[in-house]
């Protein structure tokens, strides 16, 4: 294991359990979308890319953010709503961008592969040997604008990487359900070269990704690499469907009897939906427990074992990174009250 990409998949998961503190706390408003259980792809892509390589992120965007280097007290400022974070407090964390790392994110499904095309476009007339990455995820393939930069980014020869994370679910809907074919054969059938890696395996990933990231620097035609991995938050913080997994006998009883009472409220056919919802409901739920079953179902956890042959070089990595996340949450707090613990 090599010490930097623990560092920075640390670094990540992190920066992302302070942003969750935050939140419960109340002084993150909104929904909040987290990339954890997501930290080895970010770890393994991200590392790769050079000064003048663009980014283009969906709406789980912290994980590659923190791994790229943007400022931490700068993005923790805009999901605080404050006026000096990277988009002077309006954009929240679906929508950060930082010019100086030309790394952009969007809450549109699908967008981050027109945006991760639009820098490659422009690497493949301003930057030579520069390239574009995507993150996306597997439901938002089945996007319009998704397909369609598939198809064009192979008839330009645009530079870029399309980084599909495939947990198998879209929000609350099993991929395969509404899906034609594998991701990665959808992009074949395109004409990209593609791979497929367990995203749970940093070193695979990273791998992979210098591999795929060394021949698009030598002008061959787009890359796609699908990491498949479980994301350990659920859709967003406080997902239903992982509390159901957590906490059985308590939200899971509230919430399948919410379900289950429409019926007898309504009555007439929604007995039949309400019945094709509860069995759905029932695979979500084991799906996450599955993976909060699976003693590799967290990245970190692996790469921390791994260092376990180095002990003295984990510890100061961990103490480093507990200095670094706790300095960047104090800047960014420093106006906020009620921000600072007593």
């Amino acid at each position: 294991m090599h010490p930097d990409l623990y560092r920075q998949m640390l670094r990540a998961r992190a920066y992302e359990v302070a942003v969750a503190d935050l939140w419960r706390r109340g002084l993150i408003s909104g929904e909040m979308h987290l990339g954890t259980g997501e930290e080895a792809v970010a770890a393994g892509v991200v590392t790769h890319l050079r000064d003048g390589d663009g980014l283009a992120l969906a709406h789980r965007c912290s994980p590659p953010l923190v791994v790229r280097g943007v400022p931490l007290v700068r993005m923790l400022r805009e999901l605080l709503g404050k006026p000096d974070g990277l988009g002077h407090g309006r954009a929240g964390h679906m929508h950060l961008f930082s010019r100086e790392h030309l790394a952009g994110s969007s809450g549109v499904v699908g967008a981050s592969l027109p945006m991760g095309a639009g820098l490659a476009l422009a690497a493949s007339r301003l930057r030579p040997r520069r390239i574009a990455v995507a993150f996306t995820g597997d439901g938002a393939l089945n996007q319009g604008m998704a397909l369609e930069t598939l198809n064009l980014a192979v008839a330009w020869n645009l530079p870029l990487l399309v980084v599909c994370i495939d947990n198998r679910w879209a929000i609350a809907t099993r991929s395969a359900d509404v899906s034609g074919g594998e991701p990665g054969e959808r992009a074949a059938a395109f004409g990209w070269q593609t791979a497929r890696v367990d995203g749970r395996d940093v070193l695979a990933v990273h791998a992979a990704a210098q591999t795929l990231i060394g021949r698009l620097r030598k002008g061959r035609k787009p890359a796609f690499l699908l990491a498949t991995c479980p994301r350990l938050d659920g859709h967003f913080l406080g997902d239903p469907m992982l509390r159901m997994a957590r906490q059985p006998l308590t939200d899971g009883r509230e919430l399948l009897g919410e379900v289950a009472g429409a019926a007898t409220r309504k009555g007439g056919d929604l007995l039949r939906r309400v019945g094709g919802v509860l069995r759905m409901t029932r695979l979500l739920v084991q799906a996450r427990a599955g993976a909060e079953r699976d003693g590799r179902g967290d990245p970190l956890q692996q790469a921390r074992d791994a260092m376990a042959r180095d002990p003295e070089v984990r510890d100061r990595i961990e103490h480093e990174v507990h200095d670094e996340i706790a300095s960047a949450l104090e800047a960014a707090l420093i106006d906020t009250p009620g921000g600072v613990d007593a």
